[in-house]
């Protein structure tokens, strides 16, 4: 389908960037433009939805499996389309910002899939999320490359990993492209660019247009991604099924609606992933003014604990029942100078993926190039010759909605090393985020917003329940604040006191803290007509 020129409602406010004009064409334009007329509104009423759950579930209210859509659970006659061309074998897939350093070593990796995250690892600066799309289209088109500092030229192999693209989610607007006045939807204009400039071209080489879909909380939230999908091939005269996805189940109403997650989107679907950190996070989030909800420190919640391991073998076994593959969680661990730190690093990564591959797992995540090799030596170890296990349907597990929110065997108070490190990481974070770097490596791991999620909300937590005094954590702040500004002079230590206080310390929890952040920081530094 041809597209006229964009009509004057659409405005873009972000500053012009090289090359920007590649993108952002008025072909494209009003393709975005289409989408947020069609879906805009119903963005609007799944968001309204999300809180009337979120205070049914505060009051009290029974958490458990639908009984409206129990039948589809019990019907044993459906499945999920085929794998896609690029999508059969999963055994390793590496994520990160598509930043064009990124784009070609995660490109280069060895891992069969590289999701190329615009979400929790990009810090939405107009500059990263144009010049994102820059570098898939690049990729693309195999005309990327870079060279570093030291005049080492990067350039693409043979062999390049297959391409997912992860939109931001449904809470995030994208201030520097409106139409009619009003904000597009972040998840529209990630998806939608990527879709219009790429989606042929991919399909020209052999794969497709592939996504990863962050923070669903319901089967309404898949179904209206499955009508985006349709009304986006329809536009562009690509057949229907041609797009795949895959769920990242990241919450917990999502994990109680797994089955209804990829009956909705069956034609499309790819399968779901175990987003486990913001998973974590989202059980705080849900359940944090519970004292029987009351977690330990980050590192003492593994994916050992009971509720974990119900949520993990919920997964695979449904979505094995259905078809689909089951993608493991994050191996986050960043290479280390010292070499004894670097093969403890080395030997969680392999301990994580042993545990995943024998629950019946076809492939996992990293979030570095070196730990690719250690995560598909232990896939390999499983899946042989092998693409995935699909044909481990797991029926030995039987998981009640009880069993996912059994917190009570991890319950413990927080450590005064836990609390120090939460407001260290958290700190930390906001600092990188706010200069426009979505992921950070801190103290051995990568991080990315999802950490700061957890470590602000379990703050949050503990000072609620009293498990630490205010005047501690005030302490702590200030002294961590004095850390950061004597490592990093340039930081902006009022401006990320603020947010934390905002989002860690008031007294109601906001659900993120990327919204204000990005409002208040990233969005005026960026402006200006174009």
């Amino acid at each position: 389908m041809s597209f006229s020129a964009p009509t004057s409602r659409a405005q873009v406010l972000g500053a012009p960037g090289h090359r920007h004009d590649e993108i952002l064409t008025p072909e494209a334009l009003e393709f975005v433009g289409r989408l947020a007329d069609e879906f805009g509104e119903r963005r609007l009423h799944i968001l309204r939805e999300r809180k009337r759950v979120a205070s049914r579930l505060a009051s009290g209210s029974p958490f458990d499996f639908s009984v409206a859509t129990a039948g589809i659970r019990s019907d044993e006659s459906w499945q999920v389309a085929p794998p896609a061309p690029g999508l059969t074998d999963r055994r390793v897939e590496i994520t990160g910002p598509p930043e064009r350093a990124m784009t070609v070593n995660a490109l280069n990796s060895g891992a069969q899939v590289w999701m190329a995250d615009f979400e929790d690892a990009t810090s939405p600066t107009w500059h990263n999320i144009v010049d994102g799309q820059l570098n898939l289209l690049d990729a693309i088109e195999r005309r990327i490359d870079f060279t570093t500092p030291e005049g080492k030229r990067y350039r693409l192999g043979e062999r390049l990993a297959t391409i997912a693209v992860r939109p931001r989610g449904w809470h995030l607007t994208e201030e520097h492209l409106q139409f009619g006045g009003r904000p597009a939807p972040a998840s529209l204009v990630d998806f939608g660019l990527y879709f219009f400039h790429c989606a042929q071209r991919q399909i020209d080489a052999g794969h497709g247009p592939y996504f990863y879909l962050p923070k669903l909380e319901s089967r309404d939230e898949a179904r209206l991604w499955n009508d985006i999908f349709v009304f986006a091939q329809d536009l562009l005269g690509i057949p229907r099924g041609t797009v795949r996805a895959t769920v990242l189940i990241e919450t917990i109403t999502a994990a109680v609606a797994m089955e209804e997650i990829l009956y909705e989107l069956r034609e499309h679907s790819a399968g779901l992933n175990a987003g486990r950190w913001d998973y974590l996070f989202s059980l705080i989030k849900t359940f944090g003014h519970r004292t029987d909800f009351l977690l330990p420190d980050r590192a003492k919640v593994t994916m050992t604990a009971p509720f974990m391991r119900a949520y993990t073998e919920l997964l695979v076994r449904t979505c094995h029942k259905r078809g689909a593959h089951a993608i493991g969680g994050m191996a986050a661990q960043v290479p280390s100078k010292d070499a004894d730190a670097h093969q403890a690093a080395l030997a969680k990564v392999r301990l994580d993926k042993e545990r995943e591959a024998e629950d019946g797992f076809d492939g996992s995540w990293v979030a570095h190039p070196a730990l690719v090799p250690v995560c598909r030596e232990v896939f390999d170890g499983v899946l042989g010759t092998r693409p995935h296990q699909l044909e481990r349907t797991r029926n030995d597990v039987e998981v009640t909605a009880a069993q996912l929110v059994s917190v009570r065997r991890t319950s413990a108070p927080p450590t005064p090393e836990g609390i120090r490190t939460n407001i260290a990481v958290a700190l930390r974070y906001f600092d990188a985020w706010l200069r426009g770097q979505g992921a950070v490596a801190l103290y051995g791991l990568m991080e990315d917003a999802a950490t700061a999620e957890i470590a602000r909300v379990q703050i949050w937590q503990w000072l609620r329940h009293r498990s630490v005094d205010r005047s501690t954590v005030l302490e702590l702040l200030e002294d961590e604040l004095a850390a950061l500004g004597a490592e990093y002079p340039w930081a902006a230590v009022d401006d990320i006191r603020g947010l934390f206080e905002r989002t860690a310390l008031a007294k109601e929890l906001p659900d993120f803290f990327t919204p204000d952040a990005y409002t208040r920081h990233l969005v005026h530094r960026s402006e200006g007509k174009s």
